[in-house]
């Protein structure tokens, strides 16, 4: 199990509600010694891979995606005409909020200043109805300890994020402004909802789309005539039973931070979106007798002096109470991680969850992108991974086109750390990007490709590929060069150009190594 104090990196990785990570100029990486290979002979540089224990913990799993038992399909039959007349309420709730907010947006231009008094209060229709929502899903009392901050001590809430059912509490409760995917804007009902609520819009895939909104999260924290902003700095839902890596926008302002923790006992259905589908979570909500939940505002976290433009620490902090309040672990767990759980099911492996590596840790030590792991994955699922999730030695060298020989061997023997004769894709993941953050990396392609390009024309034929692996894969026949010829010529057009090479080889870095050799000799 991962290590849960705070020593566990606190940093990256769509719902309504997202988080920001930017560089806020800290170094927020682990302090993991930087591992320098100057000598392109030796793609897999001096270090040996660190050997990491996989946590056995589970954070987006809903441990009731159906209907299990007796008793849950008894109380639904009682409970259908229930939710029917639940349906109806939400159904007008819905409808009545929002024509409540088209009003209140009718003729407001100036969305960079605070909504005026008078449009807030049309306003309090839309939260009225949200708390009609809330009750059409079961939740006809809401338990709560503590109390909110005022907004002047505390501009900024943040709170662990397990369904869909948080963004509209907090609205009812607090209506905050929310940072929000650019892609929101659009749903029907939800987009004029949240822009009412004068949400912060970002791209997560853009560095410079991410600044701005921490900028626009400073600019609004500042000012109290804004509402306070909520965050949910996990990025993503989780099922409640582990706090994973938190993202950092929250925490770059350096202002005080009110933590909340939310809950949601049960005993016969989970109520967090894991992996159950939207309509499926929300009938079986309907069809409950009683939704239970509990909020607790926590204390607020005031930034040291000296901590103030340090996010990483103040995070730790808010991450460490909100974990402590709801006794559960800290895992380095991201949306990356969420990504590769996703992936894993869609290629139909057994046990998806065998594929998650805790990416924010991986994105430390290696400074891997979730759309790179989830490339690496696709990788490995063409390995024919077992139920456990590990892959042998002859799969490997089939994926990569590779024949048994001492240097493949040394190739394998490198993932496999743990020397069990497979491998799984925390290693497969460690060992790929281990090779290509080397610093000499590109160069090492580049000094390749043109070894390999003995004519000097631009292209690698297969008669020039087969010259240069013979001498280190011996007695390779003609459909085996064949094979990594195909592997390597990556659109199909019958050559192998230097865009080809270098594209391959970063999907598939670990293949540097059967041309490294060669460069030693040059």
């Amino acid at each position: 199990m991962a290590d849960p104090d705070l020593s566990s990196p606190l940093i990256t990785s769509d719902e309504v509600s997202i988080s920001i990570d930017v560089d806020d100029g800290e170094d927020s990486r682990l302090d993991t010694p930087a591992v320098e290979n100057q000598d392109p002979t030796n793609p897999f540089g001096d270090a040996e891979l660190p050997i990491l224990c996989p946590t056995t913990v589970d954070p987006f799993r809903n441990d009731t995606p159906g209907v299990l038992g007796l008793y849950e399909a008894i109380k639904i039959v009682i409970c259908f005409p229930v939710a029917l007349v639940r349906l109806v309420l939400f159904g007008v709730s819905l409808a009545v909020g929002y024509l409540a907010t088209k009003v209140a947006l009718a003729g407001w231009r100036d969305r960079q200043n605070p909504m005026p008094q008078w449009r807030c209060r049309i306003m309090w229709v839309t939260r009225f109805c949200t708390r009609c929502i809330l009750f059409s899903f079961g939740y006809q009392w809401i338990r709560r300890k503590g109390k909110p901050a005022r907004r002047e001590v505390a501009p900024i809430v943040v709170s662990n994020h397990v369904s869909y059912i948080e963004p509209i509490f907090y609205f009812y409760e607090l209506s905050p402004t929310i940072v929000a995917s650019e892609s929101h804007d659009s749903l029907p009902v939800v987009g004029t909802i949240i822009r009412a609520m004068q949400v912060i819009y970002v791209n997560r895939l853009s560095q410079a789309s991410r600044k701005d909104a921490v900028h626009e999260i400073k600019r609004k924290a500042s000012c109290d005539r804004f509402p306070r902003l909520l965050l949910f700095p996990e990025g993503t839902t989780t099922n409640g039973k582990a706090i994973i890596s938190f993202q950092l926008g929250a925490f770059i302002p350096g202002y005080p931070i009110q933590p909340v923790v939310v809950r949601y006992p049960h005993v016969h259905f989970d109520q967090s979106w894991g992996n159950i589908s939207l309509l499926m979570l929300m009938f079986r909500m309907f069809t409950q007798f009683h939704n239970f939940m509990e909020v607790e505002y926590l204390p607020v976290i005031y930034p040291n002096d000296n901590q103030k433009q340090n996010a990483v620490r103040l995070s730790q902090k808010t991450s460490h109470a909100i974990a402590a309040s709801l006794n559960v672990v800290q895992t380095s767990h991201s949306y990356g991680d969420l990504m590769l759980l996703n992936k894993a099911s869609e290629l139909k492996l057994e046990n998806p969850s065998n594929y998650m590596v805790e990416m924010a840790k991986v994105e430390s030590l290696f400074h891997v992108s979730n759309s790179e792991a989830v490339r690496y994955l696709e990788t490995f699922s063409s390995m024919n991974p077992d139920s456990s999730g590990r892959v042998t030695l002859h799969n490997f060298l089939r994926v990569l086109k590779l024949k048994p020989c001492t240097l493949s061997k040394e190739i394998f023997g490198f993932i496999d750390v743990e020397k069990t004769g497979s491998i799984t894709f925390r290693q497969f993941l460690f060992a790929s990007a281990h090779v290509s953050t080397q610093p000499l990396f590109q160069q090492t392609c580049e000094l390749s490709f043109s070894h390999c390009d003995a004519d000097g024309d631009g292209y690698i034929s297969i008669q020039e590929l087969g010259d240069v692996l013979k001498p280190t894969i011996p007695n390779l026949n003609k459909d085996e060069i064949q094979g990594m010829y195909s592997l390597l010529d990556e659109d199909k057009d019958q050559r192998i150009s230097k865009n080809d090479f270098l594209s391959c080889l970063r999907r598939n870095p670990l293949l540097i190594a059967i041309f490294a050799p060669i460069l030693a000799t040059t």
